[in-house]
């Protein structure tokens, strides 16, 4: 699953908890919501009247940052018995 406009914010959530953090910035109320599994993250946005581009920008971050972290940790490790 890739990061999209159509993606569902639910699924979003799922596979990266690192963004439940930005919908949390961004004043969105999606984590918990029933609609989560419905809304695509361009819904979210216009139900919330937040810059999709921004929202996008910000999420891609996220998951970037938590990619790199998790990807330093693992070689830093490496060797060691």
């Amino acid at each position: 699953m890739s990061l999209e406009f159509g993606s569902t914010v639910d699924d979003v959530m799922r596979r990266w908890p690192v963004t439940i953090g930005v919908f949390i910035e961004h004043r969105m109320r999606c984590v918990g919501c029933p609609i989560g599994c419905f809304h695509t993250l361009d819904d979210a946005c216009r139900e919330h009247d937040i810059d999709r581009t921004r929202l996008m920008a910000d999420l891609s971050q996220a998951i970037a940052r938590k990619v790199s972290s998790h990807a330093t940790g693992m070689s830093s490790t490496a060797g060691r018995a």
